[in-house]
This record gives C-alpha cells, sequence and structure tokens, in this order.
C-alpha cells in the first residue's frame, strides 16, 4: 500500500538534532546496559582496514546461524582444513548428497582468515570458507566458479570469549551464502571436526525494532532509498503482508525528535519511534500495524528478514551490523 508519490512518508517539519556514533559495544540485548539504555561509543579504530577486502560480502543475500564454541580450532591450520574439508566433500558427493542431480563438479576448498572484521582487539578474526567448481568438461584454464561462501565471525563478543576455557574459540555467528545442501555438509563437518553446533539464526519483530530505529539515525547518502518496513498480516487465508516506505529524511527527522540522548537508545525510543511510524499509516489507511507482524527491515545500511536473512549494504556500518548479529547469536547460544 502506498501513498501518491509511492511511499508512505512522515510529513514532518522538523529540525535535526546532532548525534553520536550509530554503534557501540555489546552489554545485553543490542548492548543494553543494566539501566536498560543502549550504549553506543564510537566504533573501534579500522584505519588500516581495507573496504575492498570485504567488498564481496556486500548486496548478497546471508543466512544466519549461531554456532557454539569451537573445540581446538587453530587459525595456523586452515590450510589443512580446507584440504579435509574438501575430501569430506568428495566423501559425501559419492553418497550423491554434496551437489544437484545430474551435475557432477569438481569442488575446490579454500579457508582463509578475515581480520578486518572484528570489533575488538579481543576477538577472533573472522574464518571464510569457499567452495569453487570447475565442470570436468571445462578446459582446464578455465576459471573456477564460486558456488559457495560461509564465514564465521565475532564482532565484540568479549562476554562469551572472557567465558569459555581457552581450548575454545569463539565465533558465535555464522553466515552463508549459496545451496542450503552445502551449507548442510560444511556445518556437519565443522560440527564433528569442532564438536559444535550449528541453530538457525532468527530475528524476533522486537529486534527488527531496534534496527529500524538504529539504522534510521546512520548518515547516508542524500541519494538513499527508501526504509521499508515489512508486516505480515495474520489469521488469514491467504499470505497478505503489507509494505511500508518511508523516505531517509523523514524517517531520520522523526527519529531525531524522538531520542534524548544522543548517543544512546532506550527500548522507550525504540517503541515511541514505532508508534508514530503506525499512527502516521493508520491515518493513511485506517490500518493498525500493532495487529500485525513486524517481518523485514531495510534501509540504506542493511535489510534483514525475520527468518534470519540479512544484506549489507554499506562497508562502513559492516561491523556495526554484525555487533548486533554476533549480540543475537550469543543469546541464544546462551
Amino acid at each position: 500500500m502506498e501513498s501518491a508519490d509511492g511511499a508512505a512518508r512522515t510529513l514532518l517539519s522538523i529540525g535535526r538534532l546532532s548525534r553520536g556514533p550509530p554503534f557501540g559495544r555489546a552489554h545485553g540485548r543490542f548492548g543494553l546496559s543494566p539501566s536498560g539504555r543502549l550504549l553506543l561509543p564510537a566504533p573501534r579504530s579500522q584505519e588500516n582496514a581495507d573496504p575492498q577486502r570485504t567488498a564481496f560480502l556486500l548486496r548478497k543475500q546471508w543466512t544466519l546461524y549461531s554456532v557454539s564454541p569451537l573445540y581446538k580450532f587453530s587459525n595456523a591450520r586452515l590450510r589443512d582444513y580446507a584440504r579435509l574439508l574438501g575430501a569430506f566433500i568428495a566423501a559425501e558427493k559419492q553418497k550423491g548428497l554434496a551437489v544437484e542431480v545430474g551435475v557432477e563438479l569438481d569442488i575446490k576448498v579454500a579457508v582463509s582468515s578475515l581480520p578486518d572484521l572484528k570489533g575488538s582487539d579481543q576477538d577472533q578474526a573472522a574464518i571464510l570458507v569457499q567452495l569453487s567448481s570447475r565442470s570436468p568438461a571445462s578446459p582446464k584454464n578455465s576459471e573456477e566458479k564460486l558456488v559457495w561462501s560461509g564465514w564465521f565471525c565475532c564482532v565484540s563478543g568479549d562476554e562469551l570469549s572472557e567465558n569459555v576455557p581457552e581450548d575454545f574459540t569463539c565465533l558465535p555467528l555464522f553466515l552463508a551464502n549459496g545451496a542450503e545442501s552445502y551449507t548442510s555438509i560444511v556445518g556437519s563437518w565443522f560440527q564433528k571436526t569442532f564438536d559444535c553446533s550449528f541453530c538457525r539464526l532468527a530475528i524476533s519483530p522486537l529486534n527488527l525494532s531496534w534496527m529500524a530505529a538504529m539504522w534510521t539515525g546512520c548518515k547516508v547518502d542524500k541519494t538513499a532509498s527508501a526504509m521499508e518496513l515489512v508486516f505480515s498480516v495474520p489469521c488469514l487465508p491467504q499470505p497478505l503482508d503489507i509494505s511500508y516506505a518511508i523516505h531517509p529524511e523523514d524517517a531520520k527527522a522523526l527519529w531525531d525528535t524522538v531520542q534524548k540522548t544522543p548517543g544512546e537508545i532506550t527500548q522507550e525510543e525504540v517503541d515511541v519511534f514505532m508508534d508514530c511510524l503506525y499512527s502516521h499509516f493508520h491515518r493513511h489507511f485506517k490500518i493498525h500495524l500493532s495487529a500485525t507482524k513486524l517481518v523485514k527491515v531495510s534501509t540504506p545500511i542493511a535489510s534483514a528478514h525475520c527468518d534470519g536473512i540479512i544484506k549489507f549494504l554499506q562497508s562502513q556500518y559492516l561491523t556495526g551490523v554484525l555487533m548486533l548479529l554476533t549480540e543475537l547469536a550469543i543469546s541464544q547460544i546462551q
């Protein structure tokens, strides 16, 4: 449902307020301290980070998983792990489990480190797993095709890392892009090798609301796309979704009136922000969004779906978004 100009816009004339950086260290759910306030200090300096090294993570759809600590994992053995995982996939392929029916592929495994994806010096470097293929019919010098990617990371996960024995490595967040059959096989190998467990990571409507509020306050280009909220209407014979688009400048203007203390966010402020959007929508369409379920949030920073699907859109906010997802993964493990 849209207004005449193609989006339901919050028609507000409000001055902008100064604000602190949008992301910070996590304490409890999305950084909640015991007082219930979300702390947003400046993110970790990444002066030596090269955005090109992580650019391939942007604009892809990643499926989220939580992972318990890995036992006896060593960054010094990544080449060995690639060889062993490759042998495991080959064995599974013989059983007809690893590839699509009728497709014969030679799978090559690469395991590498992504040191830029850290929130603090205490975090483990992210680990990237990539599967590439070349058809036997292709020339030997032909380029390999990337068929699946997955990566483990821990961004500002000190709370978990400090409370596990020395032989365990904390990489609680796993993201996968590619065929689910490969995700299953890679996950199976890691579980057997490092005595860990994988579990799909969903995002609740409450946490989607936090993401909508936090990402609205981030500085983006003036040509940025609209913020879109998607709601699912319950108890209907056929599925029905409602899409609610808000111009990014209007959304930020609203948030600036709601946020009381720059650099901090409270649950109350998130609730007021969402209630204002709901009220505006009701005035135009006479629909109570509070009776529906928020299932997806799309902003110029990232998009997130309740099923645990994420798409990163801005490299400068990549670690900030990962911090929130790390917090969700840790809370699910604990």
